[in-house]
């Protein structure tokens, strides 16, 4: 941590790319969201006033030169960020691999004046253009003894930048929590399994499922976590000697329990201990040959690399795109090849060799048999996952649990949000591994207050992870009029801990319930809450389960609003978002579907802005781009309201763009959750629940537990980069209480980017960047914290 003092902060607007000349290229597999970064890099250049180039199929076209290597304007990434793979094409090159190939592309570059590149591509690609750095001096001595250059060009083309952006769906990049595509590939995969789990369940069938990763399980242990899969077989973790048996054992408990369906995933790089593949083929013979099962496989293949990127996918890569200019602009021949990346909520730079040595480790690793040391050197947030699932996945005999005699209940309170039921699912399982006995409170504290609530056992929460909205019931209703009741409750079923998974509401009754503690000794026992709304508006957390979501709802429906757009020309949409008085859905919203303005709470705007942004669309309308989408929270200003807005737009608009509107409304909080609720909701409250544990012990005396103190009533988030617990009392002065969100919200400082991003003049701090930092080997202690 940097203090204040140490430096004045930073502004882009001062750092300034007049005479340089940037090259993007794509590289490698492709993957969802390249596009994003493409678009980003472009506008970005173009804005600091660099001119930008792109390399057509990627290092082939280096090398080929001629129409492959073109300038390109604003208008050129228009419409492109909704489309998956990559509109520049990428193409596996030989010719580059030898010194001639390099030479050719070191000329073609220089005819140009292009010294700095960004090269989104995965470690193959990467490790490719940090070669060409290194050699790129000689390269253009030789060029000049050759006359193909004179020593001119040498002297001011002496050195090359390079900035790299991890594009890959196998997220198997060292020193990046997630690479470029990940994200939407789990989306594809969890849309098939979603599906197959409908067919399954009226047949009575045994799936397996092969999915992409060839050295790297991350595909296949997220989704198996996101859906609750029997079984997951990764290259990074192979199952013990015998583990024919115990699978085959697992899955025919899970059919005597009444489970209809079983689903096996495979990673295709799957091993076992001996180094040798485990194939879809050959587990599903197994189960047919051992159990009789009824089997079937699907091979999910390219379709895991196609379809639109997801909100998180957009936004990442946009943010990595504008990081990757700033560091080129930032460059001097002395910084090594940077990597820009994502580790949990915060850019950073990172040394490319570094990362991509380490990432050879793994390999090096599991080649070896080292495969404790192999999902170690994965990072933080691998481990977690894999511990997660293994925490969640298999029941242990009853004989074989501890039994600890605390009881612990879950309830929901808010309105619904997508992963509720994810997180109540981990919540009930992981109590019941701990010892405890697991109660369910229907329809929050209105239903506590009268008494609904009921023990739920390991198999009740089975296929819950995949189930939107709130299985158990929710209600807005604050537990302040219920106090007598809900202790009386407390006190029959003699409970010891209470999680409640929730959004403001659920903030605001733990702050009551703790309040009552003088009165009522019922509440004087651990409470723990994890944030559950679309809103994205609890304070201590960056993330809130179900905003992931809500932002792919808001972001599928402008896509289909700009093509509609498109096809009318000159016509603008403005959309009314949910959130409260919480601008996040809006300004993200906005991030992901490339709008062009973002009405929202915490950025107050007068009558000048409106006029400046219709004046901005009306000056955009002249461009081939014919279209506009603005985007407006519900709260942003009580005077101008949707309406008010679309009637000035109509107004100013007139002869040149007509106006219409759209309000999103409800559809926000429904559907099946995304992969990141899924998984954000199943880990976070997996954590919350081991908290509460340790809690029981430490607040239990004589035969009873008593909690009284701050540190008892607490708010599990995500902070920059990790898992927290914070009092809620200490949240209290974080919080404006009369609108319901954070004083501080991190996701202000993206707001710059989507203006930039559509063309608008703004103020951008840039002190967070910059630090190039070095890739840590983490202690196994900090996976405890980690990442998600």
């Amino acid at each position: 941590p940097r203090s204040a003092m140490d430096h004045q902060p930073k502004f882009f607007e001062n750092l300034s790319g007049t005479g340089k000349a940037i090259g993007v290229l794509t590289s490698g597999g492709d993957a969802q969201g390249m596009n994003a970064a493409v678009r980003a890099v472009v506008r970005m250049g173009i804005y600091v006033k660099a001119k930008v180039y792109f390399v057509y199929e990627g290092y082939q076209g280096m090398v080929d030169g001629g129409d492959n290597i073109v300038e390109v304007s604003w208008e050129s990434v228009s419409s492109i960020l909704q489309v998956g793979g990559t509109v520049i094409g990428s193409a596996r090159c030989k010719s580059f691999r030898t010194r001639e190939g390099r030479l050719q592309a070191a000329y073609n570059l220089v005819q140009r004046g292009i010294t700095n590149l960004c090269v989104i591509g995965g470690d193959g690609s990467l490790t490719g253009a940090n070669l060409f750095r290194e050699e790129w001096s000689g390269l253009l001595e030789e060029l000049a003894q050759k006359g193909k250059i004179d020593e001119d060009a040498v002297k001011k083309y002496a050195y090359l930048n390079i900035v790299g952006m991890v594009g890959s769906i196998d997220n198997d990049f060292c020193g990046t929590d997630m690479t470029i595509g990940t994200d939407s590939a789990l989306h594809r995969i969890i849309e098939v399994v979603d599906a197959i789990m409908t067919t399954a369940q009226s047949h009575q069938r045994t799936f397996v499922l092969e999915v992409m990763g060839r050295h790297c399980g991350y595909l296949a242990l997220v989704s198996a976590l996101a859906c609750g899969a029997d079984w997951v077989f990764i290259p990074e973790y192979p199952p013990e000697e015998g583990w024919e048996d115990s699978m085959c054992v697992k899955l025919s408990e899970n059919r005597a329990r009444k489970k209809r369906l079983n689903i096996i995933i495979v990673a295709e790089g799957a091993i076992d201990c001996h180094n040798k593949p485990i194939t879809s083929e050959k587990v599903k013979d197994l189960v047919v040959q051992r159990l009789g099962f009824d089997t079937r496989v699907t091979i999910l293949g390219h379709v895991q690399r196609g379809g639109t990127p997801s909100a998180f996918d957009r936004i990442l890569a946009s943010r990595m795109g504008v990081e990757a200019v700033l560091a080129l602009l930032e460059a001097t021949p002395a910084t090594p090849a940077c990597v820009v990346s994502l580790s949990g909520n915060q850019a950073v730079r990172l040394p490319l060799m570094e990362c991509v040595q380490m990432t050879q480790e793994v390999q090096k690793a599991m080649d070896e048999g080292r495969f404790v040391e192999a999902v170690r050197l994965r990072g933080r947030s691998f481990e977690n996952n894999l511990n997660t699932y293994k925490l969640l996945s298999h029941k242990k005999p009853d004989a074989e649990l501890p039994k600890t005699n605390f009881n612990v209940a879950v309830l929901n309170v808010g309105a619904p949000a997508a992963g509720m039921n994810a997180a109540v699912r981990a919540a009930v399982r992981v109590g019941i591994t701990e010892g405890h006995k697991m109660f369910a409170v229907i329809d929050g504290f209105e239903g506590f207050a009268r008494g609904k609530i009921k023990e739920i056992s390991w198999g009740d929460v089975g296929g819950w992870t995949g189930q939107g909205g709130s299985i158990l019931g929710t209600k807005r209703t604050l537990p302040a009029k219920y106090l007598e009741k809900i202790a009386d409750q407390m006190r029959t079923n003699n409970i010891n801990a209470l999680m409640v998974i929730g959004g403001f509401e659920a903030y605001l009754g733990l702050l009551e319930l703790s309040a009552a503690r003088e009165k009522y000794d019922e509440f004087c026992v651990p409470m723990v809450m994890v944030p559950a709304t679309v809103s994205n508006n609890v304070p201590g957390s960056d993330f809130s389960i179900g905003a992931d979501t809500a932002l792919n709802t808001i972001t599928d429906t402008c896509d289909r609003i700009k093509q509609s757009a498109s096809g009318t020309k000159r016509r603008v949409f403005i959309i009314e978002t949910m959130g409260g008085y919480c601008g996040y859905l809006a300004n993200m919203g906005a991030l992901a579907a490339g709008a062009d303005a973002a009405y929202i709470f915490e950025e107050q705007f007068d009558i000048r802005e409106l006029q400046a942004n219709v004046e901005h669309l009306t000056e955009k309308m002249k461009t081939s781009i014919q279209r506009g989408l603005v985007l407006r929270n519900e709260n942003c200003n009580e005077n101008y309201t949707t309406d008010f807005i679309y009637q000035l737009y109509s107004e100013e608009g007139k002869g040149v763009f007509d106006c219409r509107k759209n309000v999103l409304g409800h559809m926000q909080q429904g559907g099946a959750p995304s992969p990141f609720d899924r998984n954000f909701g199943t880990k976070i409250s997996a954590k919350a629940m081991q908290w509460i544990s340790k809690k029981l012990k430490e607040t239990y005396r004589k035969g009873k537990v008593f909690a009284n103190t701050d540190d008892s009533v607490c708010l599990l988030g995500m902070r920059r980069r990790n898992l927290v617990f914070q009092p809620v009392a200490e949240l209290k002065n974080e919080t404006d209480f009369v609108h319901r969100i954070p004083k501080e919200q991190w996701w202000l400082k993206l707001r710059p980017l989507m203006k930039i991003l559509a063309k608008y003049k703004t103020s951008y701090d840039v002190s967070d960047s910059g630090q190039l930092e070095h890739v840590a080997m983490h202690s196994p202690k900090e996976a405890e914290t980690g990442a998600i």
